[in-house]
């Protein structure tokens, strides 16, 4: 009885182990993986596998393409999708001869010739622009000073040819001055005078640089108020 229990066990797990082999055998790849969109079919179809209802397709495979191109849309179909277009704000774009890629801009419009690179090599040459610059280098003087004219009609210092004439720097003292002039009475009378030009014009009208009457130049440097004479002088330099 024992020995009749083993030998049954033995075939059973025999028979097992042939029914499982088979049925791995012709179980698809399931490595070559399957997308969503597709897991239906996939499933249906690995269940008829393992029924032995069917023989394997290749599972997971893209479905066919299948669907007219767009140049072979009737003119109902153009019509209806020109019409979708136009619903949406978005208007077609017709791809075809008569509706060519835009045309390259040769020189817009603003540019001059002498930014236009085409337009200066027809134009001019290396010989040209040479001879240019020789004739422009024939013409080029050079202006010596001469000397400042006076005014015409009127006696009024010229303080541009006062300031070419004096060297001392603005604050250095050379002319003697009253002890008893004051910093309050200084700026009182600077303040008679819209710019620091008449106010030294009005400084050589009344005896200056020497003698300062109206107390435009208490340090006695010669220059009334604010007056400078370094930028007259540097211009001349």
């Amino acid at each position: 009885m024992t020995d009749f229990t083993l030998s049954f066990r033995s075939i059973a797990g025999c028979a097992v182990a042939l029914v499982v082999s088979a049925c791995t055998s012709s179980i698809p790849d399931s490595g070559q993986g399957v997308g969503f969109d597709r897991y239906d079919t996939y499933q249906r179809q690995r269940d008829a596998v393992l029924e032995g209802r069917a023989a394997p397709t290749t599972i997971g495979a893209p479905p066919a393409v299948t669907g007219a191109p767009l140049s072979a849309l009737t003119p109902e179909q153009q019509a209806q999708a020109e019409a979708r277009n136009a619903n949406s704000g978005v208007a077609p774009v017709q791809a075809s001869p008569s509706n060519p890629a835009p045309r390259i801009v040769e020189n817009a419009a603003g540019i001059s010739g002498e930014n236009d690179f085409d337009a200066v090599s027809n134009s001019r040459t290396i010989e040209s622009d040479a001879a240019l610059i020789a004739q422009n280098r024939a013409r080029y003087q050079i202006i010596a000073p001469e000397a400042l004219p006076s005014r015409p009609g009127t006696n009024t210092p010229n303080i541009v040819a006062y300031a070419l004439q004096t060297t001392n720097p603005k604050g250095a003292p050379i002319y003697r001055r009253s002890a008893f002039a004051s910093e309050s009475r200084h700026q009182r009378a600077c303040a008679g005078f819209a710019s620091s030009d008449l106010a030294q014009e009005a400084f050589l009208a009344a005896g200056g640089p020497d003698r300062d009457r109206q107390n435009l130049d208490p340090d006695g440097d010669g220059f009334a108020c604010s007056w400078d004479p370094a930028p007259f002088r540097a211009v001349r330099n």
